[in-house]
This record gives C-alpha cells, sequence and structure tokens, in this order.
C-alpha cells in the first residue's frame, strides 16, 4: 500500500480541550515543586550549559561518584524519572492515576553488553510486567532490545546477516529473553512497547518486534513496534507493516513517535558518506507523522495505536479526526502518550476531557539512567527560541499561581 503524506492537515483546534489551560496542567504540582521545576527548565534552557554539561555528567557517571548522585536525584531525576526501583514508583503512579493518567513502565536499563546483564533486564522487565498486572493503572510495559542484546550483534545482523556460531546462539539467546517477556506480558493482560533505536540497528529490532507481533497479536494487540516518523521511510515501513500484518492475519500495534535522535544520526551519516536517513524539514516529519496518524485512525479495528507525540497539533488533529469517525475517547486501541516530567499541558487536559493518555515512567538506580536524562536535557535545550516550550508554560502557571495568591489577599484585606 502506498500513499502520499498530507500537505497539510487541518490543524483547527478542538474547541473545547484548551492546551494552554496551565491551571490543569500543572494541578498536581504544589507551589515548591513549581518552583523546582522552573528553575530546573531555566538551566536546560541554555544549550551552552548542556552541550558541555552533558558529557561531563556522563563522565561522571561512569565513575559512580558518590557525590553526583544526590546532586542529580534532586533535580533531574525527580523531574523525568519516576523512582529507582518499581515500588519507589507507586505513589507518582498513584498521583498520576488521580487525574485520569495511566502509566507505561520504562526500566531504563539499555546498552548493556554482557549475558548476566541482559538476563538482569529481563527479570526486571518481567517484575515490571507482574507488577503492572496488579493495577488498573498501566497497561503497558517499554523495552529497550539493546538493554537484552548487545548493539555490535544488532548492528552485525543488520549489516551482514551471516553469523558464526557464537552469534547465532547471542540471536538465539536474544530472541528468547525478548519472547519471554512478550509471551509473559500476554499471560498477565499486560501489553509491551519495544522502543525503536538508532537506524543502524532498528532493521534487527523490527526483525525482533515482527516476530513477536506475528506470535502473540492474534486475538489482542500484545506488542507494538515503534516508528520514528523522522526518518524519510517510516510512512512507508508502517503502510507496508499494516500490508503484511493483514495478510498474514494479526493485528499491528504501531507507537508513533517523530525521533529521537536525529543530531547522532546526522553526523554518523555524513561521516560514513551514506544518505541522511531524516527528512529535511520539520513540515515534512509534521506531514509524515499526521498522515500515519490519519492512516492508523481509519483502521483502528485492526491497529492499536499510540500517539506518543509533544506535538499539540498533531494532539488536535487526531481528536478531530476521532469526532469524525465517532471512535470513543476510551477506544481500547487509542492511547496518547507524553513522557513524564515533560508535556503535562497535553497529558492532563486529555485526560480531563476523558481521552486514554498515559505517561512514559522510566525507572531504575540514578547512575543507570542518566543516558535517558542527558537525552531528555538535549531535548529542551535543542527548542528553538529564548525559552523552551516547557519553561514557557511554567512560567505561565507561576504569574497565575502569583495574581490568584495577590486577589485573594487583597479580598482578605478589603
Amino acid at each position: 500500500m502506498t500513499v502520499q503524506p498530507a500537505e497539510h492537515f487541518s490543524q483547527q483546534p478542538a474547541s473545547d480541550i484548551d492546551f494552554f489551560d496551565t491551571e490543569v496542567a500543572f494541578s498536581s504540582r504544589s507551589d515548591e515543586e513549581l518552583r523546582r521545576m522552573r528553575w530546573l527548565f531555566r538551566v536546560m534552557s541554555s544549550p551552552r550549559l548542556v552541550r558541555w554539561g552533558s558529557p561531563l555528567m556522563l563522565w561522571a557517571a561512569r565513575r559512580r561518584f558518590s557525590w553526583l548522585e544526590p546532586i542529580i536525584r534532586r533535580t533531574i531525576f525527580s523531574q523525568f524519572v519516576g523512582g529507582t526501583t518499581l515500588l519507589d514508583c507507586a505513589a507518582n503512579i498513584e498521583r498520576l492515576a488521580q487525574y485520569g493518567v495511566l502509566t507505561i513502565l520504562d526500566y531504563g536499563a539499555e546498552g548493556k553488553e554482557t549475558e548476566v546483564d541482559f538476563n538482569r533486564t529481563m527479570n526486571e522487565n518481567l517484575r515490571a510486567i507482574d507488577f503492572a498486572s496488579r493495577s488498573a493503572h498501566i497497561p503497558v510495559v517499554s523495552i529497550k532490545v539493546t538493554g537484552l542484546a548487545r548493539t555490535g550483534l544488532l548492528e552485525h545482523i543488520q549489516r551482514s546477516r551471516s553469523l558464526g556460531r557464537e552469534e547465532l546462539n547471542e540471536y538465539r539467546n536474544a530472541l528468547k529473553r525478548v519472547d519471554t517477556i512478550c509471551h509473559h506480558a500476554t499471560k498477565k493482560g499486560v501489553s509491551v512497547f519495544v522502543d525503536a533505536e538508532e537506524s543502524w540497528i532498528q532493521d534487527t529490532i523490527d526483525h525482533f518486534v515482527w516476530l513477536m507481533m506475528k506470535r502473540y497479536n492474534r486475538e489482542r494487540v500484545v506488542v507494538y513496534n515503534t516508528f520514528q516518523m523522522y526518518r524519510t521511510d517510516r510512512l512507508q515501513f508502517l503502510l507496508d507493516s499494516f500490508d503484511r500484518s493483514r495478510k498474514e492475519g494479526f493485528l499491528l500495534g504501531a507507537k508513533l513517535v517523530r525521533g529521537a535522535y536525529m543530531e547522532k544520526e546526522r553526523e554518523r551519516a555524513a561521516k560514513m558518506g551514506y544518505t541522511d536517513p531524516i527528512s529535511a524539514d520539520k513540515q515534512t516529519v509534521d506531514d509524515h507523522y499526521n498522515a500515519a496518524l490519519s492512516f492508523c485512525l481509519e483502521h483502528i479495528e485492526h491497529v492499536a495505536l499510540c500517539n506518543a507525540s509533544h506535538n499539540a497539533h498533531s494532539a488536535r488533529l487526531q481528536i478531530e479526526r476521532m469526532r469524525q469517525k465517532k471512535i470513543s475517547p476510551q477506544h481500547p486501541h487509542i492511547l496518547f502518550s507524553q513522557l513524564f516530567g515533560m508535556s503535562d499541558n497535553l497529558t492532563f487536559n486529555l485526560a480531563r476531557a476523558g481521552f486514554r493518555v498515559a505517561k512514559y515512567v522510566p525507572y531504575g538506580q540514578v547512575f543507570e539512567v542518566i543516558p535517558y536524562l542527558i537525552r531528555r536535557a538535549q531535548e529542551n535545550a535543542s527548542i528553538t527560541g529564548d525559552v523552551s516550550r516547557e519553561l514557557a508554560l511554567i512560567e505561565q502557571e507561576y504569574r497565575r499561581r502569583k495574581k490568584e495568591r495577590a486577589e485573594a489577599l487583597r479580598k482578605a484585606r478589603s
């Protein structure tokens, strides 16, 4: 199946959802938390500070300097990570649930290199599935294949597909770990998101996910692949995946993201002399993303969709398409999702309007999640303008509360 991305989808806002309602967006945050967020996002709004600080933090974390852990824990960790353990996440999960927001659990291990580490990660994911199965608020657990298989192996499979005996054993062990997780999720009534990663290992990840979807997505969608729509080939790949799934008689799980490795992808393509896999401009990415959204909604009985975007226009587009097609905001094949600690203006306003929406909540020991935290800092620093979108919304709520307190004081004195 081949379609062309829409040139410009209608971006008329859903009239009864105001994504700039910061009172709703930050209703779960105390004044003290809001002040801490304001300070943190001000720091992260400096590209120069993030650019120089990220490698320094990664270097210090690798050496596990004891003085660094409490600093990270009190600042960037508490903003973007749910906790160090599953039980440690419970308070954040419960607080989200009070506002109608679901949780997607993600054990923050990635880039592991030994069989011992891979098995440890697998076992932690199995515990996360058990934990999720006991809660009505955790429909999904997210996994990274680089936490379960050696990156060099994934790259070698994609590059040559010719494996020696030792590599073949590695491949079988990795596939068994992924299968064990998906099988356990099937038994426990939980779904699994498989994260997308760098393009030079993504074909191998897609192969793993395809096998899992074919095996487990027969009666319900257990396994979701992640489609990075900033790549030039991913819209067509989504359409081809749908066609293949229909021919082979199973449901497609599609988590849509724009992407998270743009600078790394472009630098590697330039260095190694191959075609840049990333679209040339943001408008093309947006068009591909919105075309993918509309396609999934058009085939929602055979596709389970997660709109994992921080883009308000894409959220509005989906809402309008759902209303046009009379799709219930609580349809089990539809989920909105944003990262924990970001885009609360989308998450909490969607939840208030009755849509299924979840926070992607990573957890793990402080030094384990450093790569994830660095990506979040870089993501915020890369946003153009004097301040990031996040900081602008926080400042808006800070001023609103200050005005509200002043008005209350004036009334008390009069």
